[in-house]
């Protein structure tokens, strides 16, 4: 089914590229305040899986928007393709559109060609938006898809992001924090799921060590000796300085 939903074409022109991303960073400017850290990690070429934590549906898009302008994509749920501005804007960028709940051979297929050819993936590592704020367990998806196509997995830290549609009610904006840890180059080839488990705990460790306390979830315990990151409001690069 998702061949069929990605059969028409997904790549997209760099013209079309720069004017989506500069329509995500309007919207962004327009709903938060955004603290990016170490944006700098992200390379301009090559391939990478950037992989998130999940807040909310600003997440991946926010990777991509404050990150270079370059081929990147992401996954996308198909019943957004209609919303009004999101829709056109996820089309722009060439994103891999699956359905909720069903298996994603395709997608994945799809996935490895981007890496392949030197897309950038941005993905919610957990696989499911975290109702509590608190981070789940890892999927080990973005792992395998890593040593599948050989590439850096970028670990990144957001939040903030799951306040933005209750504040934009009250006409508030909010305080969206994305921070970007350092490559995480995993061993080629084929991994088995033990592999994979450990590399995903790894990538998870990682991340939850770049969110403040309140944010880690089920890796607390495991690193609550890490830095309780960095204040909820007035530091860090603003997104203007970005570009």
């Amino acid at each position: 089914m998702n061949a069929e939903i990605n059969r028409l074409p997904r790549h997209t022109t760099p013209g079309k590229q720069r004017a989506a991303k500069v329509a995500l960073q309007t919207l962004l400017r327009v709903v938060a305040r955004v603290d990016a850290q170490d944006m700098g990690k992200l390379p301009a070429t090559g391939a990478f899986i950037l992989a998130m934590n999940h807040l909310s549906s600003f997440d991946t898009l926010s990777g991509i928007a404050l990150g270079p302008i370059r081929p990147a994509t992401a996954f996308a749920a198909i019943e957004h393709r209609h919303d009004f501005l999101a829709g056109w804007i996820l089309d722009q960028l060439g994103v891999i559109w699956v359905r909720r709940g069903e298996a994603d051979r395709d997608a994945i297929k799809i996935a490895l060609e981007e890496l392949k050819h030197g897309t950038a993936l941005a993905m919610a590592i957990e696989g499911t938006r975290s109702r509590t704020g608190g981070l789940q367990t890892g999927k080990t998806g973005p792992a395998f898809l890593a040593t599948r196509a050989s590439v850096p997995i970028i670990p990144a830290a957001i939040w903030g992001t799951e306040q933005v549609i209750t504040n934009l009610k009250r006409l508030r904006r909010s305080e969206v924090h994305l921070h970007v840890g350092q490559p995480i180059c995993l061993p080629e080839g084929r991994a088995n799921q033990a592999q994979l488990e450990e590399y995903t705990d790894q990538i998870m460790l990682t991340i939850a060590a770049m969110l403040p306390p309140q944010y880690r979830g089920v890796y607390a315990e495991r690193v609550k000796d890490a830095p309780s990151g960095p204040p909820l409001r007035g530091h860090g690069q603003r997104m203007k300085d970005e570009g």
